[in-house]
């Protein structure tokens, strides 16, 4: 059995994007549901994901384990599992790994871009690791089975991370930074690290994250994947799109300023670089998975390879979760 996941989305949902899914044949989708709200704010997030499910049950339904993909497969549906770009909704109370875990979050990435309470940013000068803190939430996230996640952390807090993780992390979206030197795309060393460990690479497709950003190729960005996979094995890839669609741009600022500065366009690209990128026109959403097989097929993968980079690396890297 072939699954397809995208492992990372934020689009301002709605039943036509649950539609493009399942017209793309997405089996799973993590979404963020939280990028710095806390604890309460979260609460009033999953109210409105719980009318989605009502509302849309003939198409999406909450994944907690690697089964729910399976079982979205079978009834031709997306399982969507929860996931923090922030620690924010933990605050400073260890005891609330467990609880957002009892709510559904699957994936939490311990900082976005800046310092936090559990590890250092890929924003921030001085790198100083993983924190005391985060220590404790990375052991208490092993044990309830909450994925660390360290796409926008500092080289030397994700180096940590995998060290002090008695499980597999994620890199849920981002890109290898031989190919684009953004400033939270991964060094090779990194990658490799990674892959020894047992974790996994989702490949971005976010304009700012790409080469060439919104007129990146397909074959440049299946290239930069045959070389990634020499780094880092083929099956520690798979695809983390992180797909923004029908988002205004009042929503890359939040992403980016939260409530810690008032200086707008901080963060992700540039100062210069306001409100979100067009993404390049063969994936312009979930559909575009489908250009993603002819090219990886075309630059040489073969049927099972291909397979793994669409979904089923991720399958596999779920079974673990819990």
């Amino acid at each position: 059995m072939n699954f397809k996941i995208d492992n990372l989305q934020y689009c301002n949902w709605s039943r036509k994007i649950f539609e493009i899914n399942k017209e793309a044949g997405l089996d799973a989708v993590h979404v963020t549901i939280v990028y710095h709200e806390d604890f309460d704010e979260l609460q009033k997030i999953i109210n409105i994901w719980n009318k989605h499910f009502k509302q849309n049950s003939d198409l999406i339904f909450l994944g907690k384990d690697f089964k729910d993909i399976e079982k979205a497969k079978k009834e031709n549906k997306t399982a969507i599992f929860f996931g923090f770009q922030n620690c924010s909704p933990i605050e400073d109370d260890i005891a609330l790994v467990e609880k957002v875990h009892e709510q559904g979050c699957r994936f939490m990435q311990l900082t976005y871009n800046n310092q936090s309470l559990l590890a250092t940013g890929c924003y921030e000068k001085v790198d100083s690791g993983v924190t005391n803190f985060g220590k404790e939430a990375i052991k208490e996230m092993n044990r309830v089975g909450i994925v660390i996640d360290m796409s926008h952390s500092a080289q030397q807090s994700t180096l940590d991370a995998i060290n002090i993780s008695e499980k597999p992390i994620a890199i849920t979206h981002a890109n290898p930074s031989f190919w684009h030197p953004a400033k939270r795309n991964k060094s090779n060393d990194l990658l490799k690290i990674l892959a020894d460990s047992g974790g996994m690479l989702g490949l971005s497709l976010y304009a700012h994250h790409l080469k060439d950003g919104t007129n990146c190729t397909l074959e440049s960005f299946c290239e930069m994947t045959a070389r990634t996979a020499e780094i880092m094995g083929v099956k520690n890839i798979g695809i983390g799109s992180d797909l923004c669609l029908n988002q205004p741009d009042s929503i890359v600022e939040w992403m980016r300023n939260g409530t810690w500065t008032k200086v707008k366009n901080y963060g992700e690209g540039s100062k210069n670089k306001a409100g979100f990128p067009k993404q390049p026109n063969w994936f312009l959403d979930a559909r575009g998975f489908k250009n993603i097989e002819n090219g990886l097929k075309k630059i040489g993968f073969n049927e099972n390879e291909t397979n793994g980079i669409l979904g089923n690396n991720w399958f596999n890297f779920y079974k673990g979760i819990n």
